[in-house]
């Protein structure tokens, strides 16, 4: 099961409000989440972020993937700078020399 960090949307038409979830990546945006880890109203003035610091570093150490959204909300947080959050590189083969052709 690949667990996701990201958005579930609340509030009424045309005034969304968002908690940040952990759910299981299969499962549609609304459906049932595992844990909730917080809370973001963009509409409000100013945006209202609230994220408990100590449940995103447990999912993000356990191996969860926050979506772009929820990763930029951690950095405005400062919850990415604190975590162990590794991304994966991934090495590039070396590129092969184009072959002369010999006449």
């Amino acid at each position: 099961m690949a667990v996701k960090i990201r958005l579930t949307r609340m509030g009424a038409k045309k005034a969304p409000c968002y908690r940040i979830v952990a759910i299981d990546s299969k499962k549609s945006r609304d459906g049932k989440y595992i844990e909730q880890i917080g809370f973001y109203n963009p509409i409000s003035e100013p945006v209202t972020i609230k994220i408990d610091a100590e449940k995103a570093n447990k999912w993000l150490k356990v191996g969860a993937i926050p979506t772009d959204t929820v990763k930029s909300l951690f950095v405005m947080q400062g919850i990415m700078a604190k975590t162990e959050y590794k991304k994966v590189e991934v090495k590039e083969a070396p590129a092969a020399e184009p072959k002369k052709d010999e006449e």
